[in-house]
């Protein structure tokens, strides 16, 4: 499931090229044919993310709100501005406008093609289809694709946590901590508890408990106010260096051929994630690996006692 950092390169890419424009809005499949009627033609005045959910406001306090899930990814096809100057942007590829697609989901990659028309004709199963005059967007596999009125919105932001992102003071911290020192639940599960934090799924959770040295089954209301701080910080961390890179690197503080190594392989990337019986590049105890909440769960019984 694509995580926090995914999402907000995703509304980021759409800032970038729809916001301002007016746009053609249609469901080839069929299934969300009512909802692209709703918002076709109109004008695209905002894109963000709070936590894995994604909102692009139209004309007329019309939102669509996005919730990947597990299998949706978007697709980028025409204009894919870059997101950045450095750091890997996906679009920063050069190629001819009818020639770039970039796929945007729990991982990016960016493919030329041979066009012969625009715009493309739809590949697969294809929820919404979003088309400007020099882009368009085409989205798969949402767990949740809706149009929304301003109340809508709000009451699905008042069902999630703080994201760093959408909410950078320090109150978003107080918040995440005080919430955090009320419960008896694990704290490996209070992570990817979108209520109580936005954004952290599997892989970032298992690795900021690696980093923080926490024990996952550690009860939230036992772990002091200045190590769930600590976590906030290192989600803030963590999630800024995601969107600016496109990768969930959390070896960020490895020497400079370990960096390199992790920016070309995904298994150097990691503390535990996926580690399983390997021993801990720390103190060489074997990661293990257990669910938890229905979720894969892997740590260092030794550095995370």
């Amino acid at each position: 499931m694509p995580e926090g950092h995914s999402v907000h390169r995703i509304a980021l890419q759409f800032e970038r090229d729809f916001v301002g424009h007016k746009v053609a809005v249609s469901s080839p499949q069929g299934r969300f044919a009512s909802g692209a009627a709703l918002i076709d033609g109109l004008t695209m005045l905002e894109s963000t993310a709070v936590g894995k959910h994604m909102f692009l406001l139209f004309e007329h306090e019309r939102w669509l709100r996005i919730h990947l899930g597990i299998y949706g990814a978007w697709d980028f096809f025409g204009q894919v501005s870059p997101l950045f100057d450095e750091g890997g942007a996906v679009g920063s590829i050069g190629a001819p406008r009818l020639r770039r697609a970039v796929h945007m989901a729990e991982t990016e990659y960016t493919r030329t093609l041979e066009l012969t028309e625009w715009p493309p004709e739809p590949v697969g199963q294809v929820r919404v289809r979003l088309e400007t005059e020099n882009s368009l967007a085409d989205l798969r596999g949402p767990m949740a694709c809706e149009v929304l009125d301003e109340a809508g919105v709000q009451a699905v932001l008042d069902r999630l946590g703080p994201d760093p992102l959408s909410d950078p003071g320090h109150d978003a911290e107080e918040r995440f901590v005080a919430i955090v020192a009320k419960k008896p639940t694990p704290i490996g599960l209070l992570l990817m508890d979108q209520s109580v934090i936005s954004g952290i799924g599997n892989v970032y959770r298992a690795e900021m408990l690696f980093r923080a040295r926490l024990n996952p089954h550690t009860p939230g209301r036992l772990v002091p106010a200045e190590v769930v701080a600590a976590l906030w910080q290192d989600w803030v961390h963590l999630l800024d260096l995601g969107v600016r890179s496109g990768q969930m690197l959390t070896m960020d503080d490895v020497d400079g051929d370990g960096h390199a190594k992790a920016l070309a392989n995904v298994d150097d990337r990691h503390w535990v994630y996926k580690r399983e019986g390997l021993p801990c590049r720390v103190c060489a105890t074997n990661i293990l690996l257990e669910v938890i909440g229905a979720r894969k769960l892997y740590w260092c019984p030794t550095c995370q006692k």
